[in-house]
């Protein structure tokens, strides 16, 4: 069996880690290299960087921040916000950033993950799924979760698979900065569907919502931000709790 793996996120702004509630009542959380170098230590899989405010102005200053991670970090990290073409996922792989996050540009442009996929391999697109209960049924949210689209949740992830992704980032909206736990239901329905792994994202607030997700979902990894950023938790904390739970841990 594959070992789960423990993933901060960093929600970037002008250079700034911040989180903030539903998406929204955004705060300032730190610098997001001494951060990222304290998860390192603290046992930290992998790392997510996503660019909140993305704009093709920016795209410059995320590839000169990935560029300065990739000095610092030495365990896998992926960067996304604002990616809209080979070319913008060209820049960030070349500053150092191990896979690209995308999902509005894959909503509006779903060959741009086979694009990025045939170029780098599956391995290098991770393709973000902004989800919320609409109606007793998940849906697809872009541009940073406030434009509903047609799609429902499932079956976009499939066709994301098809289209070449190699793995889906899934944050439930309902769920994200609400200390609640994770989306269950939604995690275990696209975990079903699909056969690349699915990262959990959304509503960690204690230990104990990592237990739940991994025992009773498919998910291959769990991410979180304000739990880690406040020092709620620690991943040395999280991974010896779950290693006591019988839970395979990298």
């Amino acid at each position: 069996m594959l070992k789960k793996r423990i993933i901060p996120c960093f929600d970037i702004k002008d250079g700034r880690t911040v989180k903030g509630v539903n998406f929204i009542d955004i705060r300032d959380a730190g610098d997001p290299i001494e951060l990222a170098k304290r998860y390192i230590d603290e046992g930290a899989d992998e790392l997510v960087f996503l660019d909140i405010t993305a704009t093709v102005e920016k795209r410059k200053t995320l590839a000169a921040l990935v560029a300065q991670m990739a000095k610092e970090i030495n365990i896998p990290f992926t960067v996304g916000g604002g990616i809209n073409s080979l070319e913008d996922a060209k820049a960030i792989i070349k500053a150092g950033a191990d896979k690209v996050c995308i999902n509005s540009s894959a909503v509006r442009n779903p060959t741009l993950i086979s694009q990025i996929a045939n170029e780098f391999g599956s391995q290098c697109v991770v393709v973000a799924i902004d989800t919320k209960k609409i109606n007793n049924e998940w849906m697809v949210f872009i541009d940073g979760g406030r434009t509903l689209t047609e799609l429902k949740t499932v079956v976009w992830a499939k066709q994301v698979e098809a289209f070449g992704a190699g793995e889906i980032l899934l944050t439930s909206m309902n769920n994200d900065g609400t200390k609640n736990g994770f989306a269950i239901d939604v995690c275990h329905a696209v975990c079903d569907a699909v056969n690349i792994p699915v990262i959990a994202s959304g509503g960690a607030g204690a230990i104990v919502h990592f237990k739940d997700v991994f025992l009773q979902t498919n998910v291959s990894a769990a991410l979180a931000a304000s739990i880690f950023h406040f020092n709620e938790v620690a991943i040395s904390d999280l991974k010896f709790f779950l290693k006591n739970e019988n839970i395979a841990v990298r």
